[in-house]
């Protein structure tokens, strides 16, 4: 999906960080950091907050470096699911009203020409796929990865079946999958 170079480059980086290299948690810093914190920020909705969050991302990626393994995905998708679920945790633990918007992913949101080029293509790829969903699709969505809500919070707080909520989330993934190139026709 991503850039196979910086994808080995990434994991080389992780390597280094395990054996204490700090210039290449500096490194894997500067590459990863804006979008980990955008993505904190998301869930968060405080950037003082959403900065501690990452903050605490990257120290456990350097603890934790020895742990990591390309066989369960990239260095990009590890370090993202550690700040998706710091995020979580730490808004789980301090509960207050938020409201996360699926509009920051338009296709007419203007892009860091400094930014890694992959990444522009993946953001407006997932703004088609979210333009495409439809708006119940959307909010599961939302409430699913933002939220952090499991599927039977989701049902209570739409007030539909559980079923209904999984339905419309396996739509939505599938949208999202075709999106970014994972499924082909004739997979499920």
């Amino acid at each position: 999906m991503g850039d196979p170079a910086l994808e080995q480059a990434d994991a080389e980086l992780v390597l280094r960080m395990a054996r204490g290299d700090r210039a290449a948690l500096s490194a894997l810093y500067g590459r990863h950091a804006p979008r980990l914190l955008a993505l904190v920020i998301q869930i968060l909705h405080d950037r003082p907050e959403a900065e501690d969050v990452l903050h605490d991302v990257f120290l456990e990626a350097w603890q934790k470096a020895a742990t990591y393994s390309t066989e369960r995905g990239t260095v990009g998708a590890w370090l993202s699911l550690r700040a998706r679920s710091r995020a979580i945790d730490r808004r789980r633990s301090a509960p207050r009203a938020r409201s996360v918007s699926l509009d920051v992913w338009g296709t007419d949101q203007p892009t860091d020409p400094s930014v890694d080029p992959a990444r522009i293509r993946d953001h407006r790829r997932l703004g088609k796929a979210f333009a495409a969903m439809s708006a119940d699709e959307q909010r599961v969505i939302e409430l699913g990865y933002f939220e952090g809500l499991s599927s039977s919070e989701i049902a209570d707080h739409i007030g539909a079946p559980i079923g209904t909520v999984k339905s419309r989330t396996r739509a939505a993934l599938q949208k999202l999958r075709a999106a970014l190139g994972e499924v082909k026709h004739g997979d499920d």
